[in-house]
């Protein structure tokens, strides 16, 4: 039986407007340029570590992200890419000036006593020619792109900038016909998910003069496929009452595994195939808000430290959810204000132009399953720990109540997705 694979994918969109009063406009038409992602990976990583300078502070954004969400989101199911908008507004920030270039800055994590504002874009720069590498097992692409009006004309310093620290294609558009722009743009989004994102965009505001699109799609394998004829109907918990019916799939084998006594959780690790993995972590009944209160960065370091494999029981449901965000709301209460008001200074972007973010949304979607193939080659790392493993009870972990999930791009230190699965059976919009 053909097993399905996992899918991630998400993007951002950014729309900015003109504001206040329009200046005279040259006509010249904005060449199309369509940038691929051809970064040099010949280079030894010991000699460019850009990306681990800017790892930090996108791990606390990540959180600091998540929790705000989880304040909207009640009890309802999250998922979305913390890696994608700070990669979004990362690249607006070139254009930034100013108090509304600090407070991106600052929203997004940045210390720039710490870290050098060039040193943040070539972290960026480092991150996307890693999760663009054609030679790693995982199917993971990422990437950006500006629709921009055919009567505005961009800075060459900005156009300049987001093409070789974000590869973004620059893509001449007409805005006046809204309804054509709205499915070029589209279109776009479709072909860079694999269809899989489709109609995103209903509208375009009427000053709209340029659209940014970031994106990612992800396709993997588990290392350790589960197989579909373990997979049984079992009972979700809700919550102390109430409970749905699932998929759920079952494992018995050696994963790293950790047991937080302090936070009162179980922490697994599942990996894919290649240097992406997956952490599950599961809060005793009860304990949920307790463990997201302490997501930080400290906290995650210290599992992923702590790891340790062991033969467990696992039981894990199939579910594929989405959701979608209004990052522009979620900016506005986390401090991150000025760009989108009357008093945003993006003169970095374009000649003779007063401009702000008028709308900043973003979709995720995740699908869980089996996922594998057969010619998956784990037995090296399950043996290693074998004279270990029977000194203490194997133990049984089952996802059977809400759990919060990551997944960990290794090379680039960064959290892709996150998300907490409130009921796997809801399938979101």
């Amino acid at each position: 039986m053909k097993m399905k694979s996992p899918l991630y994918l998400c993007l951002v969109l950014v729309g900015l407007q003109v504001h206040g009063q329009q200046r005279s406009v040259t006509g010249q038409q904005q060449e199309k340029r369509i940038i691929h992602f051809l970064g040099d990976h010949s280079q030894d990583e010991g000699e460019n570590l850009a990306h681990i300078k800017i790892a930090s502070s996108n791990t606390d954004f990540a959180f600091r992200l998540y929790k705000q969400v989880r304040e909207e989101a009640g009890n309802e199911n999250i998922f979305f890419s913390p890696l994608s908008i700070s990669t979004a507004f990362a690249m607006l920030s070139l254009g930034a000036r100013s108090s509304t270039l600090s407070q991106l800055h600052e929203g997004l994590a940045f210390n720039l006593t710490e870290v050098e504002e060039q040193e943040i874009h070539e972290g960026f720069q480092r991150v996307l020619q890693l999760l663009n590498d054609s030679h790693q097992e995982v199917q993971l692409s990422m990437g950006n792109a500006l629709f921009i009006d055919d009567q505005m004309k961009l800075l060459q310093k900005f156009l300049d900038d987001v093409t070789n620290f974000y590869y973004s294609e620059a893509i001449s558009t007409s805005f006046k016909n809204s309804t054509k722009a709205t499915e070029e743009i589209n279109k776009y989004i479709e072909t860079k998910t694999h269809g899989k994102i489709v109609d995103f965009l209903r509208e375009l505001g009427e000053s709209t003069v340029m659209v940014l699109v970031n994106y990612i799609f992800f396709k993997g394998y588990w290392e350790k496929p589960f197989s579909n004829l373990a997979t049984r109907n079992d009972d979700f918990f809700l919550d102390a009452k109430n409970s749905v019916k699932v998929e759920m799939m079952h494992q018995s084998k050696a994963f790293n595994v950790y047991r937080d006594d302090k936070l009162s959780c179980w922490i697994v690790e599942i990996p894919y195939k290649g240097n992406v993995a997956a952490l599950f972590v599961l809060p005793d009944e009860g304990t949920m808000k307790q463990v997201e209160d302490a997501l930080l960065k400290e906290t995650v370091s210290n599992w992923m430290q702590s790891l340790k494999l062991r033969e467990i029981y696992l039981d894990l449901p199939k579910f594929s959810i989405s959701g979608s965000y209004d990052v522009k709301s979620l900016f506005e209460k986390m401090g991150i204000t000025e760009v989108f008001s009357d008093q945003a200074d993006l003169s970095g972007v374009a000649e003779k132009r007063l401009l702000k973010v008028t709308k900043a949304t973003h979709k995720a979607m995740v699908d869980v399953s089996e996922n594998g193939t057969e010619a998956a080659a784990v037995t090296v790392v399950e043996i290693m720990l074998m004279s270990s493993m029977f000194e203490t009870p194997r133990p049984h972990i089952k996802f059977n109540r809400p759990f919060l999930m990551m997944i960990m791009n290794k090379d680039t230190h960064s959290i892709l997705f996150m998300g907490k699965i409130v009921n796997p059976a809801a399938k979101g919009d």
